[in-house]
């Protein structure tokens, strides 16, 4: 397996196709737009710069990887003799079933199709192709780069042989990949997205304030973040995107979203993406200094 296909140049799709460059994989990057395309780009570079100075990587290491990435805003253009297709649109299910219909038209018989998907049904989206048995999760954590876990995630009908060969894949990337079964939220956000959910239920509540939660958590825990930031570095979207899809999946109150984050959602108050969330990030230098902490 030589050739990836990524599609999205957001957060994810950028990471994804950053990570498979840099071990050596042609990565060709999918995304409707040249402006997209760029700021993906951007972002590699940039994230590419602060390992050198972390010395992690050399000089030649970024020309090498930057090498191996082309892009595209054609998708058929793009998949075309694709070993491996990695899908990292938007959490919209509507959205991913009509890529799927478009890789499975657009590919090879032969190519495997993965979804970065965070919580959406991996056997559902498999549906939607006449190759279920070559379609598989492949959850990243964010930022892809650094972090070493991959979620695979196996659809009903995914095959054994694609689940060894993504799990293999997984670690020539340096990652340390863990298999699971496809139901809502898989594992990673079954147990985080409820926690996150009750730190805002605990805000709403009155019981605390933001500052106060996340400092319970980080000193208290030991977590290296607290649950507010995380979630405005998730992006409080995503959030709410995966805890409806949980709370349609299992029908369980537990999983219904926080009022709170409901409305912040609709004021457009997003986290990091939009400038603010539970925090303020409209400086830019905010910014920059909370993702320099985060990349630490």
């Amino acid at each position: 397996m030589k050739h990836v296909a990524v599609i999205g140049a957001g957060t994810m799709g950028n990471g994804i196709a950053h990570s498979f460059a840099q071990s050596g994989f042609k990565v060709r990057l999918i995304d409707i737009n040249e402006i997209s395309l760029k700021k993906g780009l951007d972002t590699i570079v940039l994230n590419l710069d602060r390992m050198i100075a972390k010395e992690k990587i050399l000089v030649t290491d970024k020309v090498n990887t930057l090498a191996n990435i082309s892009t595209f805003t054609d998708l058929k253009d793009g998949v075309t003799n694709a070993d491996l297709v990695v899908e990292a649109a938007t959490e919209n299910i509507e959205l991913k079933l009509n890529i799927f219909k478009q890789l499975d038209e657009s590919c090879s018989k032969k190519t495997i199709l993965a979804t970065n998907t965070s919580s959406i049904s991996i056997t559902q989206l498999a549906s939607i192709t006449s190759r279920p048995d070559k379609v598989i999760g492949m959850h990243f954590m964010n930022p892809v780069p650094i972090m070493k876990l991959v979620e695979v995630i196996r659809g009903y009908n995914t095959s054994n042989d694609v689940t060894k060969t993504i799990m293999e894949l997984s670690k020539t990337l340096g990652k340390v990949a863990v298999e699971v079964n496809d139901y809502p939220g898989f594992v990673a956000n079954r147990i985080l997205m409820p926690m996150l959910n009750e730190s805002i239920e605990t805000l709403y509540n009155g019981v605390a304030g933001v500052k106060e939660i996340d400092t319970v958590m980080k000193l208290g825990m030991a977590h290296p973040m607290g649950p507010l930031q995380l979630a405005d570095f998730i992006g409080l979207d995503v959030c709410l995107s995966i805890l409806n899809v949980m709370y349609d999946g299992f029908k369980n109150p537990k999983y219904a979203p926080c009022p709170l984050l409901v409305n912040m959602v609709q004021a457009g108050k997003l986290g990091v993406k939009s400038g603010e969330g539970f925090y303020d990030y409209s400086e830019s230098k905010k910014a920059d200094k909370a993702s320099s902490q985060f990349l630490k």
